[in-house]
């Protein structure tokens, strides 16, 4: 980013004095971010407020800060030019929504979905930047906060800007949009997922209202295997294209066709030319993110050949399919986040790849949270399909234990089922199951992000370490 402190502060709607007008080049709401040419921006949270964190990020060499406090009321020494907004949040979208018109050469394209939103991303803008500089959120920074600070970090000089959009309640697909206002909009799935804030018109309502934000003359591409998300994309307007992983006869289709080693073979139908890509990940799933992918990139004038470059060399984020052997137990790790369809999902590929390297399947669960009214039933209908699965045995970690008992009961589970109390209590069960052979098994570890299922795998990393195994 490259813009005047006035530029910004007139975004914002703050006053600024004239002989207070610097070049800023970056933008941070943590004062272990800032350097020099940074706007401080004080973010009043639930347990840190920022504006306590001004002289900090003074020390730190941030050229100006912006709060809402009055003037009077910060830090004592504040000694760069401070801004004073009604609202910080909305503040912080609005000079990224400038920085978005300045730049205006740049083709944006912005990812949503219900599951697999931020693979999605990731592979799409590793596959890119064979074709030009390309800029992406870091990690999942999709809302009101992370998604200006995404643009706003971008130089401004790319090809791409590959920006994730994550949605939680009412009204905010619609906040994001304004902000991000993309060339390209890719609506990856819609399911169950953040419920409990998005009120009764539905997810693929909501998720559809991105589709408002793209220009007549831009691209909206969305998934053809989903009936409400077609359904609510269409009121919207009429020029959608469509991509499919369930074998429709569409334009941009793809399938499962095996694997080899770690990776997964895909084979894709691009605007009638057939090509075969191996992909980071294993499973059915998999071929909605790469005909997604492959998909986005072939409208946005890339070649077969380095699609199919892009996706064989991507690397997937952290905390999701990370596969690493520990101890006797070849673990997949996806404890980023869970929701109903992310998690049938990868239940669906570890249980594949277990039955296919042989060995035990163990599932260490936790909660989907978020999901309000539909929280119990939808955790009765993953036990109900955990029992179609067949684990070897369950771990489960947080609430919805009786309603996922439940599900299992219902689907003639008859293997264990564990709530452990603490992380020591879950290795000591699991390494039980061992019994000492060596040969362990498969184990996945999927929750929401609020179970900090992590914490269970760091402390099997560490008994196994102290086993020497």
């Amino acid at each position: 980013m490259r813009l005047r402190l006035s530029e910004l502060a007139a975004a914002a709607g703050c006053a600024l004095a004239p002989e207070d007008d610097r070049e800023m080049t970056a933008v941070a709401t943590d004062s272990r971010a800032v350097r020099p040419g940074t706007l401080f921006v004080c973010l009043a949270g639930e347990h840190v407020d920022g504006h306590d964190y001004a002289l900090k990020a003074q020390e730190a060499g941030a050229t100006a800060i912006l709060g809402t406090r009055a003037p009077q009321a910060m830090p004592a020494g504040l000694q760069v030019p401070y801004l004073r907004a009604e609202d910080a949040v909305k503040a912080l979208g609005r000079m990224a929504a400038l920085w978005r018109d300045r730049c205006a050469g740049v083709k944006v394209i912005a990812v949503t979905g219900t599951a697999g939103k931020t693979t999605v991303k990731e592979l799409l803008a590793q596959t890119l930047a064979l074709a030009g500089k390309t800029a992406r959120n870091a990690a999942n920074l999709n809302n009101q906060i992370g998604l200006p600070l995404s643009l706003l970090a971008a130089d401004g000089d790319e090809a791409f800007w590959v920006m994730e959009v994550g949605i939680s309640h009412e009204g905010d697909m619609d906040e994001l949009g304004e902000i991000v206002r993309p060339d390209m909009a890719l609506i990856l799935n819609a399911g169950a997922g953040h419920t409990e804030g998005l009120g009764a018109r539905g997810v693929a309502w909501h998720k559809a209202r991105l589709l408002h934000y793209v220009p007549r003359d831009g691209i909206c591409l969305i998934s053809a295997d989903y009936p409400d998300l077609v359904r609510e994309a269409r009121a919207v307007r009429g020029d959608l294209l469509y991509f499919t992983a369930e074998g429709r006869p569409l334009r941009f289709g793809g399938t499962s066709a095996g694997s080899e080693g770690e990776r997964g073979r895909y084979r894709l139908n691009l605007d009638g030319r057939a090509c075969d890509v191996l992909a980071p990940f294993r499973g059915d799933y998999g071929a909605e993110n790469c005909i997604a992918v492959a998909a986005a990139a072939t409208l946005l004038g890339l070649a077969p050949e380095t699609i199919v470059r892009g996706l064989a060399g991507a690397e997937l984020p952290a905390q999701r399919f990370v596969r690493k052997q520990v101890g006797p137990w070849r673990v997949i790790d996806d404890t980023y986040n869970a929701n109903p369809l992310s998690m049938r999902r990868m239940l669906d590929a570890a249980a594949e790849l277990a039955g296919g390297e042989g060995g035990s399947f163990i599932a260490v669960l936790g909660e989907m949270r978020e999901l309000g009214d539909l929280a119990a039933p939808e955790h009765e209908r993953l036990g109900r399909h955990l029992a179609e699965l067949r684990p070897d045995a369950i771990f489960w970690k947080g609430g919805q234990a009786e309603a996922v008992r439940a599900g299992l009961e219902r689907g003639g589970y008859a293997g264990p089922f564990h709530a452990p109390a603490d992380a020591g209590e879950f290795c000591a069960l699991l390494g039980s199951m061992d019994k000492g052979t060596g040969r362990g098994g498969l184990v996945l570890f999927k929750g929401s992000r609020g179970n900090a299922l992590e914490e269970w795998l760091s402390a099997l990393q560490d008994a196994a370490e102290q086993r020497g195994m």
